[in-house]
This record gives C-alpha cells, structure tokens and sequence, in this order.
C-alpha cells in the first residue's frame, strides 16, 4: 500500500538517490581555480600518504553540517571510479580521501568536490602544517590514577561495613596497601596539577590548580597520619577521587581544544596560491614564491595576499579581515590595494609593491 501511493505520486525517484548520490552537480568550477595542485611542492606538502598508486589527502570542508553531506562525501568513489575511498570526520570536518593519482590527478579530486558543493578549504599555512603531536601523558596520569581510585576503594569497603572481631588483622594490611597504592596518584598523576599550581604562584597568581594540589597534600598528611598512630584509616579513597576526577575533566578539556584553533595567524587565512601573470600568460604561483613587481590576477572574492598598485579594473574591497568594517572600499587603478582585503566584483590586476606578510 505504502508503495503505491509513493509510486502513485512519482516519490519512487527517492530511492534512486543510494545509486547515483551527488549526480546533479550544479556548481561550476572556474577554470584554472586549482591549477596551484599541480605543483609538486604544493602536493607534496599536502599529502600524507604516497605510493606507487595510491595517494592519501586530507581537505578540510567547511560546508559540512548534517548526515548527508556526510553520506554523500563517503560515496565520491560512485561519481568516480578512481577514488578508491573517502572518510568523514565530522567533527573536524575533514575529509580523507585515498585515491588511485596515477589515473585521478589531485586537482581533479578537488574539482569533483567543488562541483557537489564541497569546495576544499586550502589555506597558505597547510603548506607549512607541521602534525600535532598528541600527548598522552595525562592519558596515562589518568590510569593509574583510576587503577589506584577503584582498588583504594575496594580496600575501604570492609571499614565502611565493619569488620567482624576475628579478622582485625585484616585491618592493618588493607591500611598498608592503601598507602602503596595512594604513592603513585601524590606523586605521578597528580604532578600535573603540582606544576600549573607551581607556575601561577612564580606569577603572584592564583589558579584552580592551587587548591587542589593544597587539598591532596593535606588529605595525604592527614591520612598518613592516621594510619602511622593506629588512630584510623585515613582518607586515601578520597584524595584519589579528587585526582581522578580532575584529571578526567582536563583529559576532556584537552579534546575540546584540539578541535579549535586559538593561535592562528594570516596564513590560515590567505590562499595557498594565487594568478601570477608572465609573458607567456596566466600561471598559479604559491604565496612564498611571489615576488615584487610581479602582476597578479585577482579573481572575485579572492582575498589580497600582499600589498600592491591596482593596475587594471576598478576595485571594490572587503576590508573586513583587518579592519572589520565589512563596507567594501571602491578603489581606482592607481590607488594603493592592500593584503588581506577581498575582492568584489569583476577580475582585478595589482602589481606587488611588497612581499607577502
């Protein structure tokens, strides 16, 4: 029944969507706008992974949003047959894509993606993108920290619950292995927290990590205490916790940052590579490699990457990158044109009077 009313209504097409995903590529793709990636240089700082056939990219894609995009991207070896397979990290909104390069150039990647409404997001500082190093000390602070927590605990039970009269020697030795299995948190896990707390108090200042460090070395003298006089058992399951606990919540903190960017400058702003204009035409050059007096060929909404004399074509800029007044500025052939400002409009050409930076 459901079938005939979908079929009645012609909302079978629907389903063909699983066999020909992105097919309808509306977007065109301006000749030229990714020739800079068939520079070797350029390749050669932007793969990750090359061989005889194979080769690994990594593009990241800013219009990613929803679970279709995520869909589509992950079947771009059905719009062609070269790429052996692509893999979405959503939250990053990355893309790896593997392909055969000896018959798929890496322009030609980039194109496909562009032409389903992917444009790759390429910027001057992936030329010189070094791989984060992913440290896992506070990872391994975090297990033995939660070793010692869970079994701490463990050996407290008997005390919270009484234990019977004929087996207070028991009482002794859980103390005792308490005490052996709080030494690694004092003295390894909670170590980060030691040195934050050290460094705020070189700078007359006072951060969280201050009384934390204070409340587990109180905790642990106090609990030392106990256990040495017979007086108790101390608090080493609390003192534990508290590590454990504050250490999962910086480990979590540490994942949060790696998906932002707080340090970044012009160059994961600014193009990887710009229309360098010669004798013999229109050539893609990469930003480190233009110098002065060259004549650049600025395309619509290509942003500025150095300061330069408009020699051809009325300007209309977007400053807003550097002044954050997003009214764009109409400048005349003549006038002074400079880096970081968007084009608007029609082709422009400017003749650089000052290196990029």
């Amino acid at each position: 029944m459901v079938f005939e009313i979908l079929n009645t209504n012609g909302l079978c097409d629907y389903y063909m969507l699983t066999q020909n995903p992105g097919s309808n590529q509306k977007v065109q793709v301006r000749e030229g706008k990714f020739a800079f990636l068939d520079d070797e240089k350029i390749i050669r700082s932007l793969v990750t992974y090359q061989d005889e056939v194979q080769m690994h990219v990594t593009f990241y894609l800013p219009q990613i949003h929803c679970s279709s995009c995520l869909y589509l991207l992950e079947n771009l070896h059905r719009l062609n047959e070269n790429i052996i397979s692509s893999k979405v990290n959503f939250t990053k909104k990355e893309v790896d894509i593997i392909f055969n390069h000896k018959k798929v150039a890496l322009r030609k990647v980039a194109e496909i993606l562009t032409s389903i409404g992917y444009e790759p997001y390429i910027s001057f500082n992936d030329m010189n993108k070094a791989k984060p190093k992913i440290d896992k000390s506070k990872i391994l602070k975090l297990g033995v920290a939660g070793f010692c927590f869970a079994n701490i605990m463990l050996l407290s039970f008997p005390e919270y619950l009484g234990i019977n009269a004929k087996e207070q020697s028991l009482i002794g030795l859980f103390r005792i292995l308490n005490v052996i299995l709080s030494l690694p948190v004092v003295f390894y896990s909670a170590s980060e927290f030691y040195i934050s707390a050290w460094k705020s108090l070189r700078h007359s200042f006072l951060n969280i990590d201050a009384p934390i460090v204070l409340a587990t070395i109180v905790t642990f003298a106090r609990s030392m205490y106990e256990v040495t006089t017979g007086t108790g058992s101390g608090y080493f399951d609390s003192m534990t916790g508290i590590v454990f606990f504050m250490l999962v919540g910086r480990v979590l903190q540490d994942r949060t940052y790696q998906q932002l960017s707080f340090e970044r400058d012009y160059t994961s702003y600014f193009p990887l590579a710009v229309t360098r204009l010669n004798k013999e035409g229109e050539e893609s050059v990469a930003l480190p490699d233009i110098k002065l007096n060259d004549t650049l060929l600025i395309h619509n909404e290509e942003l500025l990457p150095a300061d330069g004399i408009l020699t051809r074509g009325k300007a209309l800029i977007d400053y807003s990158f550097v002044t954050g007044e997003s009214i764009p500025v109409v400048k005349e052939m003549g006038e002074i044109v400079y880096a970081g400002g968007k084009q608007i409009g029609s082709n422009i050409e400017i003749l650089v009077i000052k290196e990029v930076a």
